[in-house]
């Protein structure tokens, strides 16, 4: 069994008549990207802040590491966020600005420094101006910070907002580097699930304040690839004549009526007329597909 990372059980916040965070349950595995997706003011940024205490919750509660919210002391050391970007000074350096966050929070041993900075690529820049960065690599910076105390788990905001193509694809790598290389659990919330899509195992989608649902990867992947949705009161049977007349295993059996193919795409009338020439009944056959946008539409609009 898996270990829950973050567990959160009815979690709501509400400003005054207004609820920002609805009833909210989600469970963060050890060692997930877990991709946080919804609309601009769906509610990603508060459940992030209640998580990290940067807000008091309304209602519910969640657990850190097996702990309850009520005692988050222990909890709160092993975990690196960037929801608000940390205000860095212009005209210092990016080894400098590190090292004013070090002294606040009270960290004594300044190689964590150097470390996070190699972590993050930006070794090789410790010793320019923060002004002169580039929007990736003040992006790559705020996650160095998130770093400074070696944390577990990491809570990102909408990371590569902004960002151009090389900066996302920059900015992806370390966040794959850290989360392979170091074991690093992650949050990561965007209202951009084609990019999330790229690094991210497990997936949440949030709408109103509302969990709407939470898969993994692959279940994503069935229901947005292309396949040959088939039809049929014998499924059993069904999965014979494509095993044994089309050679193939690329299927998944949905339920007792449905089987997607993902061969032969081209080809549903031989499909079906094999499946006939056995006997079996197909109710329908078409082929089915949307992109992981049109999914993310389609699901808010059942939410």
């Amino acid at each position: 069994m898996k270990e829950a990372i973050l567990k959160t059980e009815n979690l709501t916040k509400k400003y005054k008549d207004f609820t920002a965070l609805d009833q909210a349950s989600i469970t963060v595995n050890k060692g997930d990207i877990y991709g946080l997706i919804g609309r601009n003011g769906a509610g990603k940024t508060t459940l992030m802040k209640v998580v990290t205490t940067l807000t008091n919750k309304s209602g519910g509660e969640f657990y850190l590491f097996g702990n309850k919210d009520e005692d988050m002391t222990e909890s709160k050391r092993r975990i690196g966020c960037l929801i608000e970007n940390p205000a860095f000074f212009d005209n210092m350096t990016a080894y400098q600005n590190l090292k004013y966050y070090t002294i606040q929070k009270g960290i004594v041993d300044k190689s964590q420094i150097d470390r996070v900075l190699e972590l993050v690529k930006l070794t090789d820049s410790k010793d320019k101006k923060f002004k002169t960065f580039s929007l990736g690599m003040k992006q790559r910076l705020g996650i160095a910070f998130a770093m400074l105390d070696n944390p577990d788990f990491v809570i990102l905001d909408e990371p590569i907002n902004g960002l151009d193509p090389i900066g996302i694809s920059e900015l992806r790598d370390t966040l794959k580097k850290l989360n392979e290389e170091s074991g690093i659990t992650m949050m990561i919330s965007s209202h951009i699930l084609s990019e999330l899509y790229l690094i991210a195992n497990r997936f949440c989608f949030i709408d109103n304040g509302k969990i709407i649902k939470e898969m993994t990867k692959e279940e994503l992947d069935a229901q947005c690839c292309k396949s040959l949705v088939i039809k049929t009161n014998n499924v059993k049977e069904a999965v014979v004549v494509l095993e044994n007349e089309f050679g193939t295993n690329n299927y998944k059996v949905i339920d007792d009526q449905e089987i997607r193919l993902y061969d032969f795409l081209e080809e549903s009338g031989k499909v079906n007329k094999a499946l006939a020439s056995k006997d079996i009944d197909v109710i329908s056959i078409y082929e089915s597909g949307i992109t992981l946008e049109e999914y993310f539409m389609s699901i808010v609009k059942e939410g």
